[in-house]
């Protein structure tokens, strides 16, 4: 009888431009892991990260929380969290726990849960950090590659990445405000024009059909979002000029990853993906901040590392 398992979930990209809140994309940059022992009772949450230990605020002490009373288990249930993916920087930190929660539940007490229940459950967590749930992160770390969130009811659509993919992704080296998501939600305009809408509509379109036809470039030369970025950008000194950059460097698209301040760049790895690399670095260099560049890849989702 399992009594503990561990298992490693990945850091994701949300939106990819005109996708607000339905695009998601994992990616190997960053980890977390999550260990769940069964113990006698309650919930404890065990981390050596800057992290909360209060299951309220932890969101994946809120998704163990759900599922205990939502499928009436008994014992309790201690977590233990070990943090990969950078806290606040739009790549799926706090969705990357919730996941690797979810998932580690299920295998833990062998519930089989479908693909849309766990990140149905994942997603409750995402209320600890954003306060509010949404599904674009934790679906793409709990099953990997592209996925496209449908809701009410829910159903996530995965699409498998084109092998050659690969993205730049550049972390500035800036303070980020508390309930950052929050923040960035709140200068989201609440009117749009309609040429606007259908010109986004287009762009998210055509990244599909470039997932599907397995063409980086297609979906690069997508990325272009005309209501969220805009609105946004202001909130990451040096975009524009990094983004200018990345695309001189030779990368197909560039956006804000998630809700930011990360800036990532779609290419494929026939690219010189260094050069790219250095361009964004020059261009945060410009405002004098500094940033780590991580080039990756998509990744496979939320697994038991037994595997």
């Amino acid at each position: 009888m399992v009594s503990k398992i561990t298992v490693k979930a990945p850091s994701s990209t949300a939106n990819l431009g005109p996708g607000f809140d339905v695009f998601g994309l994992a990616i190997d940059a960053f980890h977390d892991e999550v260990t769940l022992t069964k113990t006698k009772s309650g919930i404890t949450i065990i981390t050596d990260d800057s992290i909360p230990i209060n299951s309220e605020n932890n969101t994946a002490g809120l998704v163990v929380k759900n599922m205990k009373r939502k499928f009436k288990i008994k014992d309790g249930v201690e977590i233990k969290i070990k943090k990969g993916v950078p806290t606040g920087f739009g790549m799926g930190s706090s969705a990357a726990s919730a996941s690797a929660a979810a998932v580690a539940f299920d295998k833990l007490f062998r519930l089989k849960l479908d693909g849309n229940s766990l990140v149905e459950f994942a997603g409750l967590g995402e209320k600890a950090s954003a306060g509010s749930v949404h599904y674009d992160n934790v679906a793409a770390s709990v099953l990997g590659g592209f996925v496209i969130v449908k809701t009410n009811p829910l159903d996530v659509i995965r699409i498998e990445p084109p092998k050659n993919l690969r993205m730049c992704i550049a972390v500035p080296d800036i303070d980020v405000p508390k309930k950052k998501t929050k923040v960035s939600r709140g200068v989201i305009p609440k009117k749009i024009k309609f040429t606007d809408s259908v010109l986004n509509l287009s762009n998210a379109s055509a990244i599909i059909a470039g997932f599907m036809k397995r063409d980086p470039e297609l979906i690069g030369n997508s990325i272009k979002d005309v209501i969220v970025e805009p609105a946004r950008q202001h909130m990451i000194p040096g975009f524009a000029k990094v983004k200018q950059n990345a695309l001189k460097a030779g990368a197909f698209g560039v956006t804000i990853s998630g809700a930011g301040p990360s800036v990532i760049a779609f290419s494929k790895s026939s690219a010189n993906l260094k050069k790219i690399s250095l361009s964004m670095s020059k261009g945060f260099v410009s405002k004098k901040i500094k940033c780590k560049i991580i080039i990756c890849k998509p990744s496979k989702g939320a697994a038991d590392k037994r595997k």
